[in-house]
């Protein structure tokens, strides 16, 4: 039989004891009636309902008031305390004082040593030989001996797997629409509706405005984007992310192990990693959730911590809160983040919609440190960029600072009603995770359509503040490249691409302009092709060792593929290049300072198969640009034509050496060797091409 039972029988015996002592006692009693005292300045005054840790002495005594029959209070009456019921296996629960006597306002008062096991302890409370007055039942919750410890490990842990899991979340939804995102980003245009549409939905993509903001101070400084393109960009951010916070706010914790074990089993039985990708968007969403759960339950202690509740209850001070708010959001580097964790002390009932709002409005402006940091090395023109989304977020703190109880009314007004009576931990536990996600939404709705019609303002505005210097651009200088781009695999290898292109075109240029000395003697031009030879070999370096850099991260076979044909590219660039520097450029400077001509056939051969060779390099830029399949393969065969050509031209070169033409003669090695290098160059322009073939008829194999 459990020892709490025993407390309870012992317990009705005294009752029924006193009841019948009661009908034998002829003296007549005056009436007392016991209540549980309250008071304004000190929450749960009577002791009542209060958490203390197991062993230790009660936070607050066990208060009793005793009224008289005109409800006044009486002074020296005695009240009975004694235990009713203890957590099994308990034995060192201790009443300080059992019989304790009314002050001057009525009250008795005692102290409580919780016994040594975890739950709850219920007291009663009695005038001794008086039967025919109420008795009060107390109940005191003992918690376990290290449970700030568990509460530590729980936030940490909890915090950890949702991180883990938005990251998850966010890595699946990019994979997933990796190739969609760079063509929407190249497409941004100066239409500010579309910028809006745009960069939320890139934010949804990315589960974070602070990554998306990045992303575009990274695109201006790489001279994909321009600084006015960015303004509703960075509005649309603002309102992607709060499909994130609605997404949390939402109380689908009990499927969370349900999700995490179906975007398992998507991930780990298909193979298609378009799907796969979305498998583990789902599994991050449950693990996300679950760990919400685990940070919620490990908080559940708090809600009896007065020093806990104190803290925020001061957080409801809009400065407090924002200074709060501001610091956190910075720290994690993700708003979504630091208002998933609001949300789930909001599940507790541990914060009120007005300190949630200081809060919001200051994650609003953390979120903008991260942007901050990654312009710091950046020119001038992206961290234009920085500037504009700080701005935004002070400019709508400012709006929203000085009405905080209003809008916290009108939020109120427009999300769901709690059936638990207003300032109850329950009634907070149910309205205000959605309140807070309706708040966020409302700020950057209200925001975006503030600032939206004023967007070429607010742009001169910064440009003002932070004008552009026009500085001389160095010689050796990547354009595209931004190592801060590096996890993103899919952008960074756009940006690894158009700085590919941007090498190509360096040595078309290289490979038009060799052929001048040929043809007007003129050697000047051949010092403007060795600077761009060193510049390419600079661009070969710093394009490799950006790519092996992206190849370190965790990469599906796609990505390595297009890892594989970018460094492809690069090497047949660059052997161009020294085809063109290291074999024509001596070659050249000879020619043009000697006295030997061409024959006009033979001048007109070279000029003829040195114009096909370029309609040759540019096709390959556009089929390596565009990955056209077709273009490919019409360039394989325009190369078998360029050789039968070339074989054609060279028989028609020793006809007029058997027919002893003079400048034919003289000119033969040149000749011969410049048809040579040009039929080279033919083929390393080809089999860029030819790589693309090879890896598209790989893929329709798997």
């Amino acid at each position: 039989m459990h020892k709490s039972f025993l407390y309870s029988i012992a317990f009705i015996l005294i009752f029924l004891g006193q009841i019948a002592y009661a009908q034998n006692d002829t003296t007549i009693k005056p009436t007392y009636k016991l209540v549980k005292p309250v008071s304004k300045k000190i929450p749960n005054y009577s002791g009542d309902l209060q958490t203390q840790t197991a062993h230790l002495k009660s936070d607050k005594p066990i208060r009793v008031l005793v009224l008289n029959a005109n409800n006044q209070p009486v002074r020296n009456i005695p009240v009975k305390l004694q235990m009713i019921s203890a957590p099994e296996g308990d034995h060192k629960f201790k009443i300080l004082d059992t019989l304790i006597y009314t002050d001057t306002l009525g009250i008795a008062e005692s102290y409580i040593i919780l016994g040594s096991k975890e739950g709850m302890y219920e007291i009663s409370a009695q005038i001794p030989n008086h039967p025919e007055s109420n008795f009060l039942i107390y109940k005191v919750f003992a918690r376990k001996t290290n449970w700030v410890f568990l509460l530590i490990a729980g936030l940490i842990g909890g915090l950890g797997l949702f991180l883990l899991g938005m990251n998850m979340m966010s890595d699946g939804m990019q994979n997933a629409a990796g190739d969609k995102m760079r063509t929407i980003l190249s497409q941004i245009t100066h239409n500010r509706f579309i910028a809006v549409s745009m960069g939320t939905f890139i934010t949804m993509a990315l589960q974070s405005s602070s990554a998306t903001t990045v992303m575009l101070v990274s695109f201006v400084h790489s001279k994909l984007m321009k600084f006015r393109q960015t303004i509703g960009v960075i509005l649309g951010a603002g309102i992607g992310t709060t499909i994130t916070v609605q997404l949390i706010a939402f109380k689908i914790t009990d499927y969370a192990l349900l999700m995490i074990g179906v975007g398992f089993m998507i991930n780990f039985l298909f193979q298609s990693n378009k799907i796969r990708n979305i498998g583990k968007s789902v599994l991050g969403f449950g693990i996300l959730f679950f760990g919400m759960h685990i940070m919620s339950e490990s908080m559940f202690p708090l809600r009896s911590y007065s020093p806990f509740i104190d803290a925020i209850i001061k957080l409801e001070n809009p400065m407090l809160g924002i200074l709060a708010g501001t610091i956190f959001t910075a720290l994690i580097q993700s708003s979504a983040a630091f208002i998933g964790i609001m949300i789930v002390l909001a599940t507790q009932g541990l914060i009120s919609l007005e300190a949630s709002i200081a809060l919001l409005l200051g994650a609003n402006i953390g979120t903008a440190i991260t942007a901050i940091l990654a312009s710091l090395k950046t020119d001038r023109e992206a961290k234009q960029v920085a500037v504009a989304h700080t701005l935004l977020k002070v400019v709508g703190v400012l709006i929203f600072l000085f009405w905080i109880p209003q809008f916290a009314e009108l939020i109120e007004k427009i999300s769901p009603k709690s059936v638990f009576p207003k300032g109850d931990f329950n009634t907070l536990a149910e309205t205000v995770p959605r309140q807070i996600a309706n708040a966020h939404t409302v700020f950057n709705i209200v925001l975006t359509c503030l600032i939206l019609p004023f967007t070429n303002l607010f742009a001169r505005f910064v440009e003002k503040i932070l004008p552009v210097k026009i500085v001389e651009k160095p010689v050796l200088k990547t354009v595209y490249l931004d190592y801060g781009m590096v996890k993103n695999s899919s952008l960074a290898l756009s940006l690894a691409k158009k700085e590919t292109i941007r090498m190509g075109r360096l040595v078309q240029d290289m490979t038009g302009d060799i052929i001048i000395p040929y043809l007007v003697k003129k050697s000047e031009v051949l010092d403007d092709i060795k600077k761009k030879e060193e510049e390419v070999n600079f661009l070969r370096d710093e394009i490799n060792h950006y790519i092996l850099k992206i190849t370190r991260e965790n990469l599906n076979e796609e990505r390595v593929n297009e890892s594989f044909q970018l460094l492809y590219t690069v090497k047949e660039f660059e052997q161009i290049a020294d085809l063109v520097s290291t074999n024509m450029i001596g070659k050249a400077y000879k020619w043009s300072t000697s006295n030997l001509e061409f024959s006009e056939e033979g001048k007109n051969e070279i000029v003829d198969y040195h114009t096909r060779t370029q309609k040759q390099l540019s096709r390959a830029l556009a089929v390596f640009e565009s990955v056209n399949l077709e273009k490919a393969k019409a360039m394989k065969e325009k190369y078998k034509q360029y050789r039968n050509l070339e074989i054609e031209l060279e028989k028609q070169h020793f006809e007029r050496l058997r027919d002893e033409v003079t400048e034919t003669i003289s000119s033969s090695k040149s000749h011969v060797e410049l048809m040579t290098f040009l039929r080279a160059i033919n083929g390393h322009a080809t089999n860029i091409a030819r790589i693309l073939l090879k890896w598209s008829s790989k893929k329709d194999k798997v």
